[in-house]
């Protein structure tokens, strides 16, 4: 019998999360069955997503939800032999029996001198958001002009790095002037932080006075408000995330880009990574192939230990990371 540790969500989140919203537990763990594999998590993911996902897909007294990338220690599933990596949306514990539904074997030439970590970030889920946000949403051409904020995050700091690769001018917004100098190490054209610029508005004319041919919109809110009268006409957003309204109480109001949207004639539109599913073997190696090449730079925040999940969590919502967060076991 093993014993897994998981933390429960003991309470919806009413604004920022709390420690009282967690508690952590011990479960007993049956054998394997026939076709079930029994899984040790060795990184786990906290991303912005579990904020408000956490309301619609969860039951309270349920475990976390989240992704991890874990060790095969018990197989009787060929698919999955043991001593074998793999990614799953196992939630929030050190121990999981699957019968492998939903689980994903790593890249079967996965470097040696790459952290598997990167699995839950440039060369996984962010990765692959940050890329089909831009090629399938977007449509980004070589030459064009992207705005992308939160840009020194998981996905915004991939987006641009790609974004070069490409060939365009990126200009990026961010929280910190330690982040700022990140970006500016990454190859961003403009870099700014947003939360010292005396006007949003002035410091992206100032950052591209054209305007902007394309938004990948992370934040949402008054940075949106702000951001999308810049855009070009017949400009595109690719609306991501909108991190600055998943804590709040009372639901942020206006002003409405109707009329903007209508006279410039702009595309917006949501996504989730979850629709080109079909794409992410042959995406996930591009994503590598850019890494090995020095094109991608992956930075990770990473926190040690499996009690720390919460703290973690709780710190990436209010943008103490630079790019990826992730907790090692």
């Amino acid at each position: 019998m093993v014993q897994a540790k998981t933390w429960v969500l003991t309470r919806h989140f009413e604004g920022f999360p709390k420690d009282s919203n967690f508690e952590l537990k011990l479960e007993q763990l049956p054998e394997p069955k026939d076709g079930e594999v029994l899984l040790e998590a060795l990184f786990l993911s906290v991303d912005p997503y579990m904020r408000p996902f956490s309301r619609v897909r969860m039951k309270e007294g349920e475990v976390m939800i989240g992704t991890q990338v874990a060790k095969v220690i018990q197989s009787i599933n060929p698919a999955f032999p043991v001593g074998c990596h793999v990614v799953g949306r196992c939630g929030w514990r050190t121990h999981t029996v699957s019968d492998g539904t939903g689980l994903r074997c790593l890249l079967s030439d996965w470097p040696q001198d790459v952290s598997m970590s990167l699995a839950l970030g440039a060369i996984g889920m962010p990765g692959l958001t940050a890329l089909y946000g831009l090629e399938e949403v977007l449509g980004l051409q070589a030459g064009e002009t992207l705005l992308v904020n939160a840009a020194a995050g998981a996905v915004g700091s991939i987006v641009g790095q790609i974004a070069k690769i490409k060939g365009c001018r990126v200009v990026g917004s961010t929280g910190s002037n330690g982040k700022v100098a990140f970006l500016k190490e990454l190859g961003f054209d403009e870099a700014f932080n947003y939360k010292t610029v005396n006007s949003l508005e002035e410091v992206l004319k100032t950052a591209s006075p054209d305007g902007y041919d394309c938004f990948f919109e992370n934040v949402g809110g008054l940075f949106s408000s702000v951001a999308i009268p810049q855009m070009k006409e017949f400009g595109r957003i690719a609306v991501c995330g909108s991190i600055s309204t998943y804590n709040d109480t009372n639901p942020q109001t206006g002003p409405y880009p109707h009329l903007t949207m209508i006279f410039k004639q702009l595309k917006m539109e949501g996504f989730m990574v979850g629709r080109w599913e079909h794409k992410n073997p042959e995406s996930l190696r591009r994503l590598m192939a850019w890494k090995k090449e020095g094109k991608l730079q992956c930075r990770e925040q990473v926190t040690e230990g499996f009690e720390n999940m919460p703290a973690a969590f709780m710190g990436m919502l209010q943008g103490e990371n630079i790019g990826k967060a992730i907790v090692k076991v």
